[in-house]
């Protein structure tokens, strides 16, 4: 039970998710649901590259100031921002004021259409890669797999930026692309219920 947090409701959860009253419901509700929304695996991309040597608590904290920065996280928006605007989110206490991450965020949101126009969208390209169950490593041992490693490499390969192994792995754990919840866990059951249903994207 090492690897287990005990809700106040005495159910069994990932470890981490007790580290912050904030993580709980986030585990309970999102992570590792599978997810074939074009701006939410945007946003998820993102806000994985802004975390890169921060904590996830952090970036949590500020979800809801980097959605109203970022304008929903709508690629077809931010890939029309300017230095203008790039200047006026480096004076926006309520996101995390990394010159090379916001203007990574706007870069990557043409790369994002650019993206959709070869592919047709986001969660067809993104959910190509979604790993054979079987030959995955036991829940949460991994930072990168064989598949995060590819992803990156083609992402990279069509000019996104802030999307190593590392960040795009925790991206594929959090879209649903993995069911990285812990055997004991009371959410994995329930998150292998929502990918054993899910339509994939093609």
């Amino acid at each position: 039970m090492s690897q287990m947090f005990l809700g106040a409701d005495g159910l069994p959860r990932c470890k981490w998710c007790g580290a912050a009253p904030e993580f709980l419901e986030y585990h309970d509700k999102e992570w590792g649901f599978p997810v074939s929304d074009d701006f939410r695996l945007f946003e998820k991309i993102c806000l994985e590259g802004f975390q890169s040597g921060l904590s996830w608590r952090t970036i949590l904290a500020k979800r809801e100031n980097f959605r109203a920065a970022f304008l929903g996280f709508d690629f077809n928006k931010v890939a029309c921002f300017d230095e203008q605007d790039v200047a006026r989110l480096l004076q926006n206490e309520g996101i995390i004021r990394h010159r090379g991450k916001i203007e990574a965020t706007v870069h990557n949101a043409a790369r994002a259409q650019a993206l959709i126009q070869e592919t047709g969208s986001l969660a067809a390209f993104f959910w190509r890669y979604e790993p054979d169950a079987l030959e995955l490593s036991a829940p949460q041992t991994a930072s990168t797999s064989a598949e995060s490693i590819t992803l990156s490499k083609e992402l990279k390969k069509r000019g996104w930026k802030f999307v190593g192994p590392t960040t795009v792995y925790a991206f594929m754990q959090a879209m649903g692309l993995i069911n990285d919840h812990v055997a004991e866990c009371v959410t994995r059951l329930t998150v292998e219920q929502e990918r054993a249903k899910f339509k994939r994207p093609c």
